[in-house]
């Protein structure tokens, strides 16, 4: 066979390249996410930062909303096509909301702790009794953890008040004016009191609660439908930027105390304490999904548990190598 000539040769590597350029063409997903700055929504800007997602075929589109809900209404509104969200809020799919939960993000709800003043007479959970608890809303997340707590102090679910005070910012403006006795929030919030000196850390539910998923990715149904390899290249991205996070302590620390805005040692506190609540495969734990519908139930969400496994899948999760 004759041997091909230079420019036969130039020309064949050309399109080669050509053909592997449009073989990696990045398709653009939209992510919505419930605020920024947060350890347990990082993953995102570290596989970002690091090209994992682009590795993977992926453009990754964040966008920030206030609050879990509002990621919801983006779904239904067709303006993200993957949505980080609570997994109580599995209860909307249920509601008829056209998305689908298509991996376990993160498992006990380390993410979520109860501070109190520092000079606070409370020092353990079995303090609480009788007292005022601020939560974000009634029927949120941090709402079920106040009664789930009241329950695991055998008070039944009101052992103690609870007020919804909305942002975690109008929550510590009340505990530091003496308004409440202690807040249920993010554990950023938390850490951020200790560091200032002006608080302290009573309750980590994540050493109380499990098995539990606190967060799950959702898809919206017509997204995944239209493209199911687009959701399994973005979360083929996120596992393996988990994975990278596990390996690389201090380059997701520098990613955490740049988007977080903090010091880096409260950036290193996130990581050391939270990097444990995140699921490494997506699968769904039967156990916790049971817990899931409880709480369903014990929110009002729903009159009664739904047939929770019609509300999620498996099949766009990587396979086990």
């Amino acid at each position: 066979m004759p041997a091909l000539s230079p420019w036969r040769t130039i020309l064949a590597l050309a399109a080669a390249l050509a053909l592997t350029g449009a073989v990696q063409a990045q398709t653009k997903v939209r992510v919505g996410q419930p605020q920024a700055g947060t350890f347990q929504f990082v993953p995102l800007q570290v596989g970002a930062e690091a090209g994992i997602f682009h590795k993977h075929g992926v453009e990754i589109e964040v966008s920030s909303f206030a609050g879990g809900p509002r990621v919801q209404q983006a779904i239904a509104a067709g303006a993200i096509d993957i949505g980080l969200g609570s997994g109580p809020e599995l209860a909307l799919a249920a509601k008829g909301a056209p998305e689908i939960g298509v991996a376990a993000m993160a498992d006990a709800p380390y993410s979520v702790l109860l501070a109190v003043l520092k000079d606070s007479p409370i020092r353990t959970a079995a303090d609480l009794k009788g007292r005022t608890i601020s939560i974000s809303s009634k029927g949120s997340l941090t709402d079920w953890l106040a009664h789930e707590l009241s329950r695991l102090q055998s008070w039944g679910a009101d052992g103690f008040k609870t007020a919804p005070l909305g942002s975690t910012q109008a929550q510590a403006a009340a505990l530091k004016t003496h308004q409440i006795d202690g807040m249920i929030v993010e554990a950023n919030a938390g850490y951020r009191l200790e560091e200032t000196g002006e608080g302290r850390v009573v309750v980590q539910f994540g050493e109380l609660i499990k098995p539990f998923h606190i967060y799950v990715i959702y898809a919206r149904k017509a997204f995944a439908a239209e493209h199911p390899d687009a959701v399994r290249a973005f979360l083929a991205g996120w596992f393996e930027t988990i994975a990278y996070m596990q390996s690389h302590r201090a380059e997701t620390i520098a990613i955490v105390e740049r988007s977080a805005h903090v010091s880096p040692a409260l950036a290193a506190r996130d990581y050391d304490e939270l990097r444990g609540m995140f699921n490494p495969t997506g699968r769904f734990d039967p156990k916790a999904l049971a817990v899931l519908s409880r709480s369903f139930v014990e929110m009002g969400m729903l009159p009664q548990a739904p047939d929770i496994k019609t509300l999620i899948t498996e099949q766009y999760l990587p396979q086990a190598q």
